[in-house]
């Protein structure tokens, strides 16, 4: 785990970086894409929602969410990221689906820093934020 100081415009600032921002998401799809076919099953995406635990934990305490429930969140997030409705997310929907994530976290942020603990992720879109402000200095 490492602490960073961001707020809204760093990661901002990422994100409007086409070069680190693409190649960050890509290597994140590529990641999630476990039988290398081009495109983001159902289960899948469903695979790296659960591994992130977003739903199993508040403020890191497990709780118990009933299978259903669970079920229907994952797939209404799937059916966010396939935008055309094809049944599999490609690149290109991921990557938008992802800015849109991101944004939203950079309005959240609001201006004002402060500290996180991030995971030590080789993924973590917010790392690489920090990263590339950190690069700049």
């Amino acid at each position: 785990m490492g602490v960073v100081v961001i707020d809204g415009s760093t990661v901002r600032d990422f994100v409007n970086d086409e070069t680190a921002f693409t190649k960050s998401v890509d290597e994140q799809f590529s990641a999630l894409d476990l039988n290398n076919d081009g495109v983001l099953s159902r289960s899948e995406l469903r695979t790296a929602f659960e591994s992130m635990r977003l739903i199993e934990t508040h403020f890191g305490i497990d709780v118990s969410t009933p299978p259903e429930q669970l079920a229907k969140l994952y797939d209404s997030i799937f059916d966010k990221f396939d935008g055309d409705r094809s049944g599999a997310v490609d690149r290109r929907e991921f990557r938008d689906e992802m800015r849109k994530i991101m944004l939203a976290i950079a309005d959240g942020l609001g201006s004002f820093p402060i500290r996180m603990v991030l995971e030590d992720d080789p993924n973590s879109l917010l790392q690489k934020a920090a990263d590339l402000e950190a690069s700049k200095t």
